[in-house]
């Protein structure tokens, strides 16, 4: 754990407190007034893939039916979305399920701030996942919200706690030692060479098993920014977001905190990674655009059809949205993907 440090400060004052980041981020995003608290919700500062076309919540909608016909079409089939915004995925896959399954569907939204007024009356709203559930938990960029601490190699090449004040200030603590120091040594490595950062990713890794462990029989994704052993960023991913734009990190709730996941070191046996790009096209978001000979035969169908080429061109785009990574993880079921 790092060691909280206070200083004084003139007239002795309680100078800014040096937390680790984990802790800090925590409180800038989910404290009392923490950023995902906040009435506009991320959609007010970023634009993820479930607000970038409705074919993202069709897909998933998609996948849910594939899960029910490996669960043998239960009774009752639970769709539960974690790091839900303001329900937005969650309302898109109840309409885009076809009836029959709708009918049979528990849909759970999760997430820390206040449910949302006029919110589908079918969706209940939670701040923990559901436990016992049979079907589908889907974490669309939720474990880059996880927060982590941030490790940067000394002038000597030790790898040291990176401290941080609420306006973003850091120095460098405490060695890095325990759990988290094996974590690094099997997942990210560091040279000695000063300068270089980490992301621990390990309480993703928990926070991953945890979610998993909620599943009786399903299937658990996670989609999100991510890298894999051989392309770990040499300098570490942590940076902030707000109004749309990429910014400083800084914990005082003023903006958006992530960091890119080391989606590998998540996967459970059994689990797989694969890109949006791919995941997608195996539930039939393709990109393709409609043929000519449908603009004369039905005009307004063509436009429709070529509206959706577009948005699917960007779900699946390389260097945008396609190049997520999509862990897939098995519970109890053959993979449907």
């Amino acid at each position: 754990m790092t060691a909280v440090t206070r200083d004084e400060g003139p007239e002795g004052r309680e100078a800014p407190k040096w937390r680790g980041w984990r802790a800090a981020a925590r409180e800038a995003l989910y404290g009392p007034d923490g950023f995902y608290r906040r009435a506009e919700g991320p959609a007010g500062h970023f634009r993820t893939s479930v607000h970038a076309s409705p074919l993202f919540a069709g897909a998933v909608a998609g996948l849910l039916c594939r899960v029910d016909e490996a669960l043998g079409r239960p009774a009752t089939l639970d769709f539960v979305d974690m790091a839900a915004g303001r329900g937005e995925l969650t309302a898109g896959v109840l309409a885009a399920l076809p009836a029959d399954v709708a009918a049979r569907t528990r849909a759970y939204a999760v997430e820390v701030a206040e449910r949302p007024a006029g919110l589908d009356h079918r969706i209940e709203w939670l701040a923990e996942p559901p436990r016992g559930t049979t079907g589908l938990l889907f974490a669309n960029e939720w474990l880059d919200n996880v927060p982590v601490e941030v490790a940067e190699v000394d002038p000597a090449g030790v790898a040291r706690l990176v401290l941080v004040r609420q306006d973003g200030t850091e120095r460098l603590g405490e060695p890095v030692d325990g759990a988290q120091a094996r974590w690094l040594a099997r997942w990210w490595p560091l040279s000695g060479e000063a300068g270089l950062r980490a992301e621990i990713g390990l309480p993703r890794d928990e926070a991953w098993a945890s979610a998993v462990a909620t599943l009786d029989r399903g299937l658990a994704v996670a989609v999100d920014y991510a890298h894999t052993a051989d392309t770990r960023p040499p300098f570490g991913t942590l940076t902030g977001f707000r109004e749309g734009r990429e910014t400083a990190a800084v914990p005082d709730g003023s903006c958006d905190i992530t960091a890119h996941v080391a989606l590998d070191a998540c996967a459970l046996p059994g689990g797989r990674l694969l890109t949006q790009r791919e995941a997608l096209r195996a539930l039939g978001v393709t990109g393709a655009r409609p043929l000519l000979t449908l603009a004369s035969t039905d005009p307004a169908a063509y436009v429709r059809a070529l509206a959706g080429a577009g948005e699917a061109a960007e779900l699946t785009a390389a260097g945008g949205l396609g190049d997520f990574a999509w862990l897939v993880q098995p519970a109890g079921v053959g993979d449907p993907l």
